[in-house]
């Protein structure tokens, strides 16, 4: 099987997979208690039977279940997500608003980390046994044992409140009436806490996958027969173990790429940053069925895409896969 006929099953896959996902999503929304409709009786201090099947009947809740389903399915084939009961606005469009914000975060998180894990556990495996290989693997067991909430408070709190270093809080700076250079660098102080708070966490996981995946690979038989042919440690190191090394690393941060964006909730809470996370928190207090059901659409089609771009990175760190 080719490359382009192995990408061309698993978007067919990946396609499969976000309408069963999408199915699941309005069914566990439906079973949880309270809807939209009560939520906004309430605040509107009506309790008319009347008024409330009005509301109901408006939103297509009256409808039976798998009618709501149906109509729901057809309307995301078609890329309509629905309009939001509270926010006034379609879902599509409050997710696209936002979707820049969380993507500048977890996107940034994402590269920091696995450029710092790799390369910090692949000193640790270089020295391993020496003072270097426990700093390495102490530091990323704190790391990854620490709570991210705590972590991204203690941030704030040391860096922002105490220190004044960087700002804690937004996107940018609130009426600073800024552009260009000027705007690009406010927003870049804005994220730097939140960006490196998430990749910490991230970064941690890679350090321990990387030096164990480099250790096991350098026991193998054709290390040990490049080392008996007099080849460069350097290059032993880079080109054979190494890049064996990481297709259990390329799986791990395919599957955790996009986690991060559904994952990035306490993240964007803390340091009150725009993003899909924020907006997820936001619909799920308010019982906004619609924007909540899209915002998780939204992340897992997000995850299949990263699983997509795994697969093809895969054929070019292994052309194996591609073979088989």
């Amino acid at each position: 099987m080719n490359r382009l006929q192995l990408m061309l099953k698993r978007v067919a896959q990946g396609l499969m997979a976000i309408l069963v996902i999408a199915t699941v999503n309005f069914l566990l929304i439906r079973a949880a208690p309270g809807d939209p409709v009560s939520v906004m009786a309430g605040e509107a201090g009506a309790s008319d039977a009347q008024f409330v099947a009005q509301l109901r009947s408006q939103f297509g809740l009256d409808q039976p279940l798998p009618m709501q389903l149906w109509h729901y399915l057809s309307n995301v084939v078609q890329l309509d997500l629905g309009f939001s009961y509270r926010q006034q606005q379609p879902v599509l469009d409050l997710i696209l608003e936002r979707l820049p914000a969380t993507l500048l975060l977890t996107g940034s998180a994402f590269v920091l980390s696995l450029i710092l894990g790799v390369a910090l556990g692949a000193w640790a495996s270089r020295k391993v046994g020496t003072w270097v290989d426990s700093v390495i693997t102490v530091f990323s067991l704190v790391f990854y044992a620490t709570p991210l909430y705590w972590l991204a408070m203690m941030a704030v709190l040391v860096f922002t409140v105490s220190l004044d270093w960087l700002p804690g809080f937004g996107f940018f700076s609130v009426g600073a009436d800024l552009s260009g250079i000027a705007l690009a660098w406010d927003i870049f102080k804005h994220l730097l806490l939140p960006s490196i708070t998430l990749a910490l966490f991230y970064m941690a996981v890679y350090v321990r996958m990387t030096r164990s995946s480099m250790l096991e690979v350098a026991q193998m038989d054709f290390v040990k027969t490049a080392r008996a042919k007099g080849v460069h440690p350097r290059r032993i190191q880079r080109a054979h173990i190494l890049r064996n090394a990481l297709l259990p690393v390329v799986t791990l941060a395919g599957i955790q790429a996009g986690g991060m964006i559904g994952g990035a909730v306490l993240t964007e809470t803390v340091f009150s940053w725009p993003g899909i996370g924020r907006l997820m928190l936001e619909a799920l207090l308010q019982r906004d069925y619609n924007l909540l059901m899209g915002c998780f659409l939204v992340t897992s089609a997000m995850a299949v895409l990263f699983n997509l771009i795994t697969d093809f990175i895969y054929t070019l760190v292994d052309p194996r896969i591609e073979l088989a």
